[in-house]
């Protein structure tokens, strides 16, 4: 078969002949990959600097996908740290980290929007005690990840959504998703009122915003539930400690570990129902296999799906 191949972690994948899967634990089989999504994770993980990888070579990289198994069921699959991920011909999965999908979904749709939808969903569902009413901040809202927490909040009744990040003129499209409000990093203060940050930045740009942020809430005691979820502008935040005393902020990581993949498996269906039926917007481009290596390091708005 053939499969995109990563031999190291600064040159991309590489489309060649590889050795046929094999199930080898009683849980395994054997699947046909249909579409596996290009995300952030997969890269990182892929090249070891996600904090979940063991970032051994040569490897398949691909952290999830919709498959057919034996059965010619559709599945959404997602795998653990592995060398044989989904960008390939064919893969195994542990069946029990997958869900059989509807009748007549698109594999390319699902394939895309469940990694990023998965993020927000999971931690204002498993990580957090959310409820309808409250207002949200997204910081780093003009990602794919970001646009679909603003949907993922609304669907989930957040009285107020305000969408944070640099680009003007892809904020300026979030309102059609369910933003309510928009504003740049440098009016982070307009949004001092919320209750959830859902946070896709952290870095520098994240430990700048906290201290307006706070300064400006009319009720310092009022909670502040800051979610850790992304790392775009940098591992690491220098948070300064007048954030943690002047307020009451409560800082919370939502990823891998913090969740458990019990958790993570019994959102999947749910997940899947909104991304299907349309009520969580997608924004995918479908790419063949062959092409990993110009996709690898492309720069796009769109969501990039490798179909085999």
């Amino acid at each position: 078969m053939h499969a995109a191949v990563l031999s190291a972690s600064d040159t991309p994948p590489a489309y060649r002949e590889h050795p046929e899967p094999v199930a080898a634990e009683e849980n395994e089989m054997v699947v046909e990959v249909l579409a596996a999504g290009l995300h952030h994770l997969t890269r990182s993980k892929a090249t070891g600097s996600h904090y979940s990888s063991a970032g051994a070579f040569p490897l398949v990289p691909g952290a999830d996908g919709v498959v057919r198994d034996p059965t010619g069921r559709l599945r959404y699959a997602v795998l653990d740290d592995t060398r044989a991920g989904t960008f390939a011909e064919r893969t195994v999965i542990d069946v029990r980290r997958s869900v059989v999908l509807p009748d007549g979904v698109d594999p390319v749709r699902i394939a895309a929007a469940m990694n990023p939808a998965m993020s927000s969903w999971v931690a204002l569902r498993r990580r957090i005690g959310f409820t309808p009413g409250q207002r949200v901040l997204i910081i780093g809202a003009t990602g794919n990840a970001g646009r679909m927490a603003i949907q993922v909040a609304k669907l989930f009744g957040a009285g107020q959504v305000i969408a944070a990040g640099r680009d003007a003129q892809r904020l300026a499209g979030l309102a059609a998703l369910g933003a309510d409000e928009t504003c740049s990093f440098d009016r982070i203060e307009r949004a001092a009122d919320v209750d959830v940050v859902l946070d896709y930045v952290w870095g520098e740009p994240a430990a700048a915003a906290m201290i307006p942020m706070l300064t400006a809430r009319a009720d310092r005691s009022a909670p502040l539930t800051w979610m850790q979820i992304g790392s775009m502008a940098g591992q690491t935040a220098p948070i300064p400690s007048a954030a943690l005393r002047a307020a009451r902020l409560q800082i919370v990581g939502s990823g891998i570990g913090s969740v458990s993949p019990r958790d993570f498996i019994a959102e999947l269906p749910e997940i899947a129902a909104a991304v299907g039926d349309g009520r969580i917007d997608v924004r995918a481009r479908p790419v063949p296999l062959a092409e990993v290596a110009r996709a690898w390091t492309a720069e796009t708005g769109e969501r990039l799906v490798l179909v085999p």
